[in-house]
């Protein structure tokens, strides 16, 4: 639950944007659940471009982790990721400017690790964001590590989401003209 950020509970598409952190060469291959991570992501970056909702990429020390991976890239190369060598985003003035240039409210974060880069950004995010992490589009190395990352987050205040509600909150309505350019990625 998210107290005193929004007159609304519910996650608006208006000055949201959609934060991919790190999902590099040689770390995926290492967590749980990756081929459904990433086809949650990507299917969270559709939607996003297709709302015209900002995406933000992200890569923690490409020279020993590897650049995103393929078939995130490829969905994104219009996009600069932003090098990082902080585990929270916010440790980079790159990511702190471009939440800024982009006027963001609600931060919408999906990638990897849920204990360490996921976390370190939306408990960093709380006193000054709306934050949401899509539980099913992020992942660790193990178990309970994810668990205890997003219990954590939780209980800190972050909104824990899926991408099917995600995107059906963002839609709002099944008669908007987005929900017939998207219904594809909703099943």
């Amino acid at each position: 639950m998210c107290l005193n950020r929004s007159d609304s509970r519910l996650i608006e598409r208006n000055n949201s944007a959609l934060i991919v952190i790190d999902v590099q060469e040689k770390l995926m291959p290492l967590v749980i659940r990756n081929n459904e991570t990433i086809n949650n992501i990507l299917k969270l970056i559709k939607f996003c471009k297709t709302l015209q909702i900002p995406i933000i990429l992200t890569e923690q020390y490409p020279k020993g982790l590897g650049k995103t991976v393929r078939e995130i890239s490829e969905e994104l190369k219009e996009i600069k990721p932003i090098e990082k060598t902080s585990f929270s985003c916010f440790g980079s003035e790159e990511f702190k400017n471009t939440l800024k240039k982009n006027r963001v409210k609600t931060l919408i974060i999906v990638g990897i690790e849920a204990h360490i880069c996921i976390a370190q950004t939306a408990l960093d995010a709380l006193d000054r964001f709306k934050v949401c992490v899509v539980a099913d589009a992020v992942s660790s190395r193990t178990v309970e590590n994810l668990n205890i990352g997003l219990q954590r987050m939780r209980d800190n205040g972050v909104i824990i989401t899926s991408t099917e509600m995600l995107m059906y909150e963002l839609l709002r309505d099944s008669k908007s003209k987005e929900f017939k350019e998207v219904k594809h990625l909703l099943h």
